[in-house]
Formats: structure tokens, C-alpha cells, sequence
């Protein structure tokens, strides 16, 4: 079975194209690999996947790619297509695109249609409204369906390439963006709510692979929240494969924390600590940027002043792709990529141990770190690194 792949940003890197289409072929390759035999080729503007598999388990692995493949970044839409070796002769080739374009519509029930070319090769003899009025009023003729231009309920797709036909009957759209890996590797901060989760896909779509940093508070708390973040990995990892999760303890960081500092700043404290445990896991990792879920004044922490004093405690970027984003609209992306459900699940999460009842707003830096003088921080840092542990998925 081949699936015709087609992107629509990459088209557009220019000198770099070619880098983007390996990563991608690439990325494609590694999410089909327990599919038996799969090959991808580069053509023009477009790539081709060819998958080997048993004849009676057609079906159900179809489905399978097609649920992989919506998924890859980079992708804009692929289609199950049959292909047509051209022969030159142009009466000759739009004869065979004839035959077999009835010959694989000829059980299938539908009233009306319409006929989708593209012409990419200029040289074949006939434009692409030739080939949609001549191959279908064929069609038309031979199956007794009338063509729709506005409404059809069937829709066949050709493609003409400089050697080859394609076509097919259906195209599903996929993520779109970049391939993952082609812009380097974040560490994504990765709670049990909604807005990370998202916040890490937009990451992943851009083609950033992500290495996810979960803080909880377990022995405090119970095990629910890293379980919740572990669903979640799971989820993403099927938008870039080889995911790494970091659990880390910060329950006992939190609560001396508590302890020391007025309670208004507790939360910009936590925050920055949390910041720069997850550069040391950056460096480890050779990420060039950090990733949270932070949306602009959504609570209290995420003031335009907290997130200044936050950002001072790392040298790394801090990005934050949902920053202009309203709740609306982060949900809606938490539903497509799959995540919604798991996040609404009750936990209990690090952001409830010790948080404050009125939190500062605007936080001071010189009053923040005037607060940290009193604690250990490359010792507090240390302790929770040592203490991680490392999910592969």
C-alpha cells in the first residue's frame, strides 16, 4: 500500500528544504517501524510511503498508519493512492488513468462526484481542467454517477508527476508545522493540567523534540499526579517517539520553603526553583530552551511582572506558546491532541502543597532574591535532581 505525503511549510525553506524532508522522512520511517517493511521516497514537492503487509491484515494496519501518520508534524495531509507508471504518450497514459480509476471505484456507492487534478509535471499533454472534464465525463459514463462540483458525496484526487500518476479517494489532513527535531530540543515543564500538555504539542509542532519535567510532591501527596503526567507523556510521545519523562520530588523543597519565606512569594520562589532544576536537566540533555504552559494573566503567578521575575532565575530561553492564548482556546487543542480527559482528571498536584492564599502579583526581584539568601539553592537543586527518576517511553 503507498500513501502519498504532502507538507506545506517545509515547501517553503528554500536552501534548507532538503534537511526538513530527511527529518521528516525520517520521523515517518521511525513511527511505522514495527510495520513490516516501509520505505519513503522524496518527490517533487511531496513524499512517498510504501508499506508491505499481509494481504489479510490490510485493513486494520491501514488504519493503524493512517492514525500514525495524522499525527507527525510536519505533515499537512497524506492519501491511500494507487500509482500509474506513465509511458510518454500522453493518450496512452490518460487511457490507463481512465481504467483504473473506474476499476477501483467500480463497488463503491455514490450518486454524485468530482474529479481533483494537479498537474505538476507542465510537459503532460493535457492542463488540469482538461484531465478533470475528460476523466470525468469517463466516469460519469461508466459508473452512472453525475458530476458535483460544489457538493460531491465522492471525490477522486490525481496527481500528475513527470514519470508517474497518482490518485485516490481521500485526504486526511495532518498536523502541519515542522518536522520534530528539526529546531532542537526543550525541556517542557509538564504538570497534570490542561495547558502544559498543550503548550508541549505546540512545542513538538514548531519541531521541537521535547523532554518533559514533571514535579510532584509525593511522599506529601499521593502518587496520582505523576501517574496523570505519565498518561500524558504517553500521549505526546506518540507526536515524536523516544520521549523522555523526569519525575522530580519537590515536596520537601516546597515545604522548606513554606517554612522560610513570606507566604505572598512562596509560588515565585517555587516557580524559579522549578526553572532552574529543569536547566540542569537542559543541559544534560542538550536542550537549547525551556517550555511552560504559562498563559498570560490567567492566575495569579502569571502576571506579566512574576513571569519577568521568574525568567531571571535561568540563563535558558523560557518559552511559552500559549502566552496570548485564552482558556477557550487552549482546551480545543487539549481535545485534539487527546490530552483533555486525563488533565480534568482529580489529582493531587504539586500547586496544592503550601500555596498562598493571596499570592504576590508583582513581584519585587530585588525582594526575591533578598528571600533566597536564606535557603541553599544549588543544595535544594541537587537534592531533587538526585532523587529523579527517568521514564523512557
Amino acid at each position: 500500500m503507498s500513501f502519498l505525503i504532502h507538507y506545506s511549510e517545509i515547501a517553503l525553506k528554500k536552501g534548507n528544504r532538503s534537511f526538513f524532508v530527511n527529518k521528516l522522512a525520517e520521523n515517518i520511517k521511525i513511527a511505522l517501524k514495527d510495520l513490516d517493511d516501509v520505505g519513503v521516497k522524496k518527490l517533487s514537492g511531496r513524499l512517498l510511503c510504501d508499506i508491505r503487509f499481509p494481504t489479510f491484515a490490510a485493513g486494520n494496519r491501514i488504519s493503524i498508519v493512517e492514525e500514525r501518520l495524522k499525527k507527525i508534524p510536519g505533515i499537512a495531509n497524506f492519501m491511500p493512492a494507487f500509482e500509474i507508471v506513465l509511458s510518454g504518450a500522453g493518450a496512452a497514459d490518460m487511457e490507463s488513468l481512465k481504467q483504473a480509476v473506474v476499476k477501483e471505484i467500480a463497488d463503491r456507492k455514490f450518486s454524485s462526484f468530482r474529479i481533483t487534478a494537479q498537474r505538476g509535471d507542465k510537459d503532460f499533454p493535457l492542463t488540469s481542467e482538461e484531465i478533470n472534464r475528460e476523466l470525468g465525463a469517463f466516469v460519469a459514463r461508466e459508473i452512472g454517477a453525475r458530476v458535483d462540483l460544489e457538493n460531491p458525496e465522492f471525490t477522486v484526487f490525481a496527481q500528475i508527476l513527470r514519470d508517474r500518476i497518482f490518485f485516490g479517494f481521500e485526504k486526511t489532513k495532518g498536523v502541519g508545522g515542522l518536522p520534530v527535531g528539526s529546531s532542537g530540543r526543550i525541556v517542557s515543564l509538564l504538570s497534570g493540567g490542561i495547558d502544559s500538555p498543550a503548550a508541549s504539542f505546540m512545542m513538538m509542532k514548531r519541531g521541537c523534540r521535547a523532554v518533559f519535567a514533571h514535579f510532584h510532591s509525593f511522599p506529601y501527596l499521593d502518587y496520582s499526579s505523576q501517574q496523570k503526567a505519565l498518561e500524558l507523556s504517553e500521549i505526546l510521545n506518540s507526536y515524536q517517539y523516544g520521549s523522555k519523562l523526569y519525575l522530580l520530588p519537590f515536596g520537601k523543597a516546597q515545604s522548606e520553603i513554606a517554612t522560610k519565606a513570606p507566604e505572598p512569594y512562596r509560588t515565585v520562589i517555587y516557580r524559579r526553583l522549578m526553572l532552574r532544576v529543569s536547566e540542569k536537566i537542559a543541559e544534560k540533555e542538550k536542550a537549547g530552551a525551556l517550555a511552560t504552559g504559562e498563559s498570560l494573566g490567567q492566575v495569579a503567578s502569571q502576571t506579566m511582572e512574576n513571569i519577568s521575575v521568574i525568567d531571571k532565575s535561568v540563563n535558558l530561553t523560557v518559552l511559552r506558546p500559549l502566552i496570548g492564548f485564552n482558556k477557550e482556546d487552549i482546551i480545543k487543542i487539549a481535545r485534539e491532541i487527546g490530552t483533555y480527559d486525563i488533565s480534568i482528571m482529580p489529582d493531587q498536584d504539586c500547586c496544592q502543597l503550601f500555596m498562598p492564599k493571596h499570592p504576590v502579583t508583582k513581584a519585587d526581584i530585588k525582594i526575591t532574591e533578598k528571600i533566597e539568601k536564606d535557603f541553599d539553592i544549588p543544595k535544594m537543586i541537587s537534592g531533587i535532581l538526585g532523587k529523579a527518576e527517568i521514564k523512557i517511553l
